[in-house]
């Protein structure tokens, strides 16, 4: 077999770099890309899976993070999200632990209720941390009270896809220069045949991957596969992004997501600069407005123009269609207020290795199970975020039109699950575990009318001693741990 992959940055080149470990060398990849074609490269925060991804590459983790200028992340903070001068945090990991199989935040409901005032973040390893601006990951000889941090990474994309890209030319990827001006389809079947480039040279494989972002050169414009509009529920549909100086006393290891009058605003944190944008509804607020809403909240000089991105939310209809199959933008677009861009290309990239072709001839029951599972997992992340926009109190027009919009039947049935008796409705396969869906709802002020009868069956006063002593325990733990700062310089620093 021969595959093609259309496009570099950092879809095409996770993609490359893990169909090189994967296959090692038993089947021919190219990847084209043209330097004339720039990429999208802002999305710079990530969740916690990616972890996952190195391991499976044999990444050293300290040299990735020094390669592309990272900081770690144990969360996302967010202002005036709920209403304005509110904030909360959706920490990665756990609250606390379970007591007698009663999940935590169901036996703080009922401490809240009985005059508890220490929020359910004080009991989060990463949200401690997070606010102490401390980070420590598991080593070796850890001591055993020490809590493990669940986390993610701030990066540069663009040092992240050479990063990869110099991983994958190792393995044997073939990486072709140039700008493809024609693409060939077989005439009975209509699947794709061959690329033709700008100089002429043609590339013809068995196999494509179009990681063309939204070009989508191949899935939407030559195949003309459908597009499912989310607009109506995300009606966010441009975004300026522009990196600053980075505030060295605003090191924090977390996402800073911050609301405004018409969207919201991203600050990502990076040893190098501070990653900043604006994504906002064009309906609601101009793009000169929209910059100077952006350049009036930055921690430090910026260090370039805003540079204007233009999409509209949702997803192909078909994420694989005949011999092509879309990774990243090109099948998709949800925008990053929870970090889940290069999550989505990874997942893709794995379950197309799982479902590899094992011919040049049609596979329907392989396409079948790749779109099945990829429209699940682009639901389930639409509706985790559509979550942060009905669950608001804010009195501007864009903010109360996304209150008021009908959302999907599948939210809706979990926001009522959780208003009802504070459980979390789950589903097979999900990428954000309880505790998120908990922070997010807790955190926009959605509270449950119940909590689990089953945390009545508890003494109150054994409860409340064994909260105090887990909270102070955390404490005392995270603030043995290095400062943030102090991690990377000691241990991954870049150069």
């Amino acid at each position: 077999m021969h595959y093609v992959i259309v496009g570099g940055g950092s879809s095409g080149w996770m993609a490359a770099a893990a169909m090189a470990q994967a296959l090692k060398g038993s089947h021919t990849v190219t990847l084209i890309e043209s330097d004339e074609i720039g990429t999208v490269g802002v999305g710079e925060a990530t969740i916690p899976p990616l972890q996952f991804y190195n391991k499976i590459l044999g990444i050293n983790e300290r040299d990735f993070v020094r390669a592309t200028q990272a900081s770690f992340k144990l969360g996302i903070e967010f202002h005036n999200w709920g209403r304005s001068g509110h904030r909360y945090f959706h920490q990665f990991g756990e609250f606390g632990s379970n007591i007698e199989g009663i999940s935590f935040h169901q036996i703080w409901l009922r401490l809240a209720a009985n005059g508890h005032l220490h929020p359910l973040s004080d009991y989060s390893p990463a949200a401690v941390a997070a606010a102490q601006q401390r980070f420590l990951p598991p080593i070796p000889g850890m001591p055993q009270d020490m809590p493990q941090l669940a986390y993610a990474y701030h990066f540069d994309a663009g040092l992240y896809a050479r990063f990869l890209r110099h991983y994958a030319e190792q393995r044997g990827i073939v990486r072709v220069e140039g700008r493809i001006v024609e693409v060939g389809r077989n005439s009975e079947s209509g699947w794709i045949e061959s690329l033709r480039l700008k100089d002429g040279r043609e590339i013809r494989g068995d196999f494509y991957l179009d990681c063309s972002g939204f070009q989508a050169l191949l899935i939407g414009k030559t195949l003309q596969t459908g597009f499912i509009d989310w607009s109506h529920w995300l009606p966010c549909d441009r975004a300026l992004a522009v990196p600053c100086e980075r505030n060295p006393d605003n090191f924090f290891p977390m996402t800073r997501s911050t609301a405004h009058r018409a969207g919201w605003q991203w600050r990502i944190p990076l040893q190098h600069r501070t990653g900043n944008g604006h994504v906002y509804c064009s309906q609601s607020i101009g793009d000169e407005e929209a910059a100077r809403v952006l350049l009036g909240n930055l921690d430090g000089k910026p260090l370039g123009e805003p540079r204007l991105l233009r999409f509209t939310t949702g997803r192909r209809s078909k994420l694989w269609n005949g011999n092509v199959v879309a990774i990243g933008l090109a099948g998709g677009f949800l925008e990053p207020l929870e970090s889940t861009s290069l999550h989505l290309v990874q997942s893709a990239v794995f379950r197309l290795l799982s479902l590899l072709p094992v011919s040049t001839q049609p596979d329907p029951a392989a396409e079948a199970e790749f779109n099945r599972l990829s429209v699940a997992e682009f639901e389930q992340i639409r509706d985790f975020i559509i979550l942060h926009y009905v669950l608001n109190e804010r009195e501007e027009p864009f903010w109360r039109a996304c209150r008021e919009a009908v959302m999907p039947d599948t939210l809706a049935h979990r926001i009522e699950m959780f208003r009802t008796r504070g459980k979390v409705a789950r589903h097979d396969g999900q990428l954000f575990a309880d505790a998120s869906w908990v922070a997010v709802m807790l955190g926009q002020g959605l509270k449950p009318q119940h909590w689990d009868p089953l945390a009545d069956a508890l003494p109150l006063a054994e409860l409340q001693a064994q909260s105090a002593s887990l909270r102070t325990r955390l404490q005392q733990a995270i603030a043995r741990m290095p400062g943030h700062a102090e991690f990377i310089e000691k241990s991954c620093k870049a150069a």
